[in-house]
């Protein structure tokens, strides 16, 4: 019997080579880049707006290896400029790392120009969400006036009914999860900013063609 119970220990169970892949594949490493500015900032807007990890946005962005080939053939043997560029580290999945090496050395394609190309996908997005972050500021506002007045509604309340009141102990309970709610929708109205002063038209690639 003993020995029936050992071979049933978790311990003896081995994972897939192919799992155990796949996980080390989603580790995270740093890798540094150097892109435009626009490239940068529409990486940060999307992440803040879409509430996502800068790492899944890389991961979305190169999962596509037929996309990721296709800009590779399109920008093969392009040489960036180094000016106008920022050099930047961020925190990636080994998996899109790879790839993103991978595809560059197989085509000839710079790695930074894969990943400014492959941003550029986003603009829509933006377009997208600086319309609805107008739309936010404008509601906003509408909360504010409407949180104002439910908080000058519990004054009035402690005032007429008194704090130990039911009616008005369940205000309170109302008034202080409305607090909460409206802090975290001011921070994320105020981090959404970003979007304001971002200019598409500076979004480009700077590349040079080599001369023959």
């Amino acid at each position: 019997m003993e020995g029936d119970e050992n071979k049933k220990r978790p311990a003896d169970v081995s994972l897939p080579r192919t799992f155990t892949a796949d996980l080390r594949g989603r580790q995270s490493v740093r890798a540094t880049f150097k892109l435009t500015e626009g490239c940068i900032d529409a990486i940060s807007i999307v992440a803040a707006h879409l509430g996502i990890k800068q790492k899944s946005l890389f991961d979305h962005l190169v999962e596509d290896a037929g996309n990721l080939r296709s800009i590779a053939r399109e920008i093969q043997n392009i040489k960036l400029s180094r000016q106008g560029r920022i050099q930047k580290t961020f925190v990636i999945s080994r998996k899109s790392l790879t790839s993103l090496e991978s595809v560059s050395k197989n085509y000839n394609a710079p790695r930074d120009a894969l990943v400014e190309f492959s941003v550029q996908r986003l603009l829509p997005i933006i377009a997208r969400e600086r319309e609805q972050h107008e739309k936010r500021k404008e509601m906003f506002g509408k909360i504010t006036d409407h949180f104002k007045e439910g908080k000058s509604l519990l004054y009035k309340l402690r005032n007429v009914l008194g704090v130990e009141d039911p009616v008005c102990q369940k205000l309170e309970t109302v008034m202080a999860v409305y607090e909460n709610a409206y802090a975290n929708i001011e921070v994320f109205v105020e981090r959404s900013m970003i979007i304001e002063n971002f200019d598409p038209d500076t979004f480009k690639e700077m590349f040079s063609i080599p001369e023959d």
